[in-house]
């Protein structure tokens, strides 16, 4: 099989759309056209793939366009941030903007190569973390047709929490399933919660189980590896995620320090 049929982690691929320029899973669950009720499409038949001579199977157009918006929506990405791309960040002119947002191009240029290796994005308040996250999980989505997922750190403890009560006829599977199989996960804002037995258990668990399965997750914290000065007593990640979980993040994740002024003071000021 010719390297665009197979990827270097032996996962088959479906070959490139040429309109849309995307790949999508082989196995995806979409009824044929005619199942659903619709006029049959003359390149697949209802299939949902078109067969290209001497070279394999692709997605045809008449599936795109249900088949994103259907992964957009699972994603769960917050209403603020659905604007955001990587031709839209902008870097200013701190150099350690500029090398994240070349570090989450590299993340969407080798996906299929780099077996699940992510990004930890760590720097202050307004640097544009989430930004970059964002558009790497929409940008994937677009190119690559793999489920995403964005997820708050606080808002997934507190789903998780509430699924131990009886009344929301939920479990912890439910919710951790999907945590556990999204191609690509966004964790914002991790150690944000209250670093108790069972926040540390829960993480170990969800990071543990994605890097064992080799998913890609890009993780953003506004907590250091390092302190300003030694006159500085604020929290560290360690302290906040515990020694173990951190000594799993630097094997999962490439760390990427972000330094810069808060964009949000910047747009302030650039409107007085």
């Amino acid at each position: 099989m010719t390297e665009s049929g197979k990827s270097k982690s032996g996962r088959l691929r479906v070959l490139k759309n040429p309109q849309t320029d995307g790949d999508a899973p082989a196995n995806d669950s979409t009824p044929p056209a005619k199942s659903r009720g619709i006029e049959t499409c003359p390149r697949c038949f209802g299939t949902g793939l078109e067969i290209v001579a001497g070279e394999g199977a692709r997605r045809c157009d008449c599936q795109t366009s249900d088949q994103l918006r259907r992964l957009f929506q699972s994603a769960r990405i917050p209403a603020r941030y659905q604007h955001c791309t990587l031709a839209n960040f902008d870097a200013g002119t701190s150099e350690a903007m500029w090398i994240a947002k070349r570090e989450a191009q590299i993340v969407l240029d080798d996906f299929l190569v780099i077996d699940g290796r992510g990004l930890l994005l760590v720097g202050p308040v307004g640097v544009g973390k989430t930004h970059l996250a964002v558009a790497i999980l929409r940008e994937l989505i677009e190119r690559y047709q793999v489920p995403g997922l964005f997820y708050q750190f606080g808002a997934l403890l507190r789903k998780i929490q509430d699924s131990y009560n009886a009344i929301s006829q939920t479990s912890e599977l439910t919710v951790l399933q999907p945590v556990f199989e999204a191609d690509v996960l966004v964790l914002d804002e991790l150690g944000a919660s209250k670093p108790t037995d069972w926040v540390r258990d829960t993480m170990m668990q969800i990071i543990n189980t994605r890097y064992n399965d080799k998913r890609l997750t890009i993780f953003t914290t506004n907590y250091s590896d390092r302190r300003k000065s030694e006159k500085d007593a604020s929290e560290l990640l360690e302290d906040r995620v515990g020694v173990a979980l951190r000594s799993r993040l630097y094997e999962m994740c490439k760390t990427v320090e972000i330094e810069g002024d808060d964009y949000r003071k910047r747009s302030l000021a650039q409107t007085v």
